[in-house]
């Protein structure tokens, strides 16, 4: 026979615990014997250690009475279900364990793969890290309203760099990015936009971006904000009819607007 020390020295657990599970009523208490001292025999050890191995499993104490109380079929079942449970969450923890060393980069937390590539080929370009971030920014948003179309919007943006234009665009960003408004290379910038979205026009590519307005709203606010050269492109660009960023349209100019006097 067993003290209760020796006991939880078998089953690998504290005293404390043993009482605690008399306490609850999942491991019977025994009788005193005539010292006062509790005694235990076999088969609360191998109960206990049942007890240990279904807790330590993650099962409810709750559950576990419920196990231990059933029948050989039922206990079997019981245990099934638990081990396809412990699978599900080892499998999650390995993925959470992925998506934890994929963080060393810092791109990885918030976007899918597919827009971590395109980000990686533009600064290949050379374009500064203060853009990257900027633009990595923006597509952390998009992902999160649109993740079932990122991947389709990526692939197009992968194209989109095989044209030698975008490729100029973007090596205006080799440098910083805080052009006063003044500056002579955002008509440059202007100039080559412009060829851009003439033939996106014409490509029938312009508004099937399928962002919500609030989203447009913000991303077009973030890029205005980013350099006092954004806002007057975005003017020039304005008053050549091409109007906004994230979601562009043609609007009439003023060369274009008939004068009502006149017609």
């Amino acid at each position: 026979m067993l003290t209760i020390s020796q006991l939880a020295a078998y089953a690998g657990v504290t005293v404390r615990a043993v009482r605690h599970y008399h306490k609850i009523g999942l491991l019977p208490e025994p009788e005193r014997d005539r010292s006062g001292y509790r005694t235990y025999d076999a088969a609360a050890v191998v109960r206990l250690i049942r007890i240990r191995t279904l807790a330590e499993g993650g099962v409810p104490l709750a559950r576990v009475q419920q196990l231990l109380d059933a029948g050989p079929a039922e206990f079997a079942d019981g245990v099934q279900e638990i081990d396809r449970n412990l699978r599900a969450e080892i499998r999650r923890l390995r993925a959470t364990r992925r998506r934890l060393a994929q963080l060393a980069t810092g791109e990885h937390l918030a976007l899918p793969q597919s827009v971590v590539d395109y980000l990686d080929r533009v600064r290949g370009l050379g374009v500064q890290e203060q853009y990257i971030e900027m633009e990595r920014d923006a597509w952390i948003m998009v992902a999160a309203q649109m993740p079932h179309l990122i991947d389709a919007v990526m692939a197009k943006k992968h194209e989109d760099l095989d044209d030698p234009d975008m490729v100029k665009l973007y090596g205006f960003l080799t440098g910083p990015i805080d052009w006063p408004a003044d500056d002579p290379r955002i008509v440059e910038v202007a100039d080559v936009v412009e060829r851009l979205l003439v033939r996106a026009e014409e490509a029938g590519e312009l508004g099937d971006e399928g962002f919500d307005d609030q989203l447009v709203e913000l991303l077009d606010t973030t890029m205005a904000e980013a350099a006092p050269g954004t806002r007057r492109l975005l003017e020039i660009l304005e008053e050549r009819g091409w109007k906004g960023w994230t979601h562009i349209e043609r609007v009439p100019t003023d060369a274009s607007t008939p004068d009502p006097e006149t017609s």
